[in-house]
């Protein structure tokens, strides 16, 4: 047994494979697409807020 460790401090423990599978290939496929979603949704939280920002500072400057 090994474990990966990522950057968000989860832990995946997996077996230790002397070869890489096409299973696992789509196990990885599959977490990157994850990651990948959760991302664009972060993004796309980031543009709203920033907009947001923008749309506050106009109101301000016209006071």
């Amino acid at each position: 047994m090994g474990e990966i460790v990522t950057t968000t401090g989860d832990v995946d423990v997996v077996e230790e494979e002397t070869n890489f599978t096409s299973a696992s290939a789509h196990v990885l496929i599959g977490e990157i697409m994850v990651r990948n979603r959760d991302l664009e949704k972060i993004k796309e939280n980031i543009n709203d807020v920033q907009q947001k920002m923008k749309n506050i500072i106009d109101v301000l400057g016209r006071i």
